[in-house]
């Protein structure tokens, strides 16, 4: 039993309030305030050439691989913001009769969203802590992506976002991680994203050789299907559900 708890612990112009139904981690205060908790930088970021650049052009490529998984109707799950138009692209592939539920911790992320899926009213975005079990009702989606999110988490905390995005697709529903993993050996960003890792993402380095399948024990009751791309820089995990 010890073991398994081990393992799944392991500025905006929309004026739209934000409940602040919970604290912002203390990591992401630490770590990633310049990126998403700043009003100064979040306009500047929140570009989709920087978005491109930062993922060495290959942004759209990696949304289209995510997005092409889903089906229009479908009540879909974003695990957390995403800079960009990732968002409304996912809104626009689930329909006016689907429904998109974003979720981030942060509430300028939560207000900077809600902006860029304004006018879109199948789309709803709130705040939560993805890591608490109190965040996620048991099978309250049929889909869920989580793009480039866990590389920025700590080791417990991504345990725990997994266990909790799995719980929350019902049974034959979908799950989708998008995210950084380790490149082939004669890749030659290799050495460059080791300095970029050891900068400006200190937790990526522990995700690039885990298997985020096995991060929670309901994992077993999923069948999986990984692909890796740009010479293995980053990866693509579809999970369906059984039963």
């Amino acid at each position: 039993m010890l073991a398994g708890m081990t393992q799944i612990s392991a500025d905006s112009a929309m004026m739209q309030p934000v409940t602040n139904s919970c604290a912002v981690p203390s990591y992401l205060s630490r770590t990633y305030h310049w990126a998403y908790l700043s009003h100064r930088t979040l306009p500047w970021l929140d570009r989709e050439w920087v978005v491109s650049a930062i993922l060495w052009g290959n942004a759209r490529r990696l949304m289209r691989a995510a997005v092409e998984e889903f089906a229009p109707g479908q009540r879909l799950l974003q695990a957390a913001c995403v800079y960009g138009p990732f968002s409304r692209l996912l809104a626009e592939r689930v329909g006016c009769n689907g429904v998109l539920d974003v979720i981030d911790v942060a509430p300028i992320q939560v207000a900077n969203a809600r902006r860029k899926l304004d006018g879109l009213a199948h789309a709803d975005v709130r705040q939560g802590d993805l890591a608490r079990p109190d965040c996620l009702a048991a099978g309250s989606h049929d889909a869920v992506c989580c793009f480039f999110l866990l590389h920025e988490v700590p080791p417990v905390e991504r345990a725990c976002i997994v266990h909790n995005l799995l719980g929350a697709v019902e049974p034959g529903g979908k799950i989708v991680f998008v995210d950084y993993h380790r490149t082939h050996s004669w890749h030659p960003l290799r050495p460059v994203m080791a300095q970029v890792f050891r900068w400006l993402e200190p937790f990526a380095p522990s995700l690039l050789d885990t298997d985020i399948t096995a991060l929670s024990p309901l994992g077993e009751g999923f069948a999986w299907k990984k692909t890796t791309l740009f010479g293995g820089l980053y990866q693509k995990i579809v999970g369906v559900r059984r039963g």
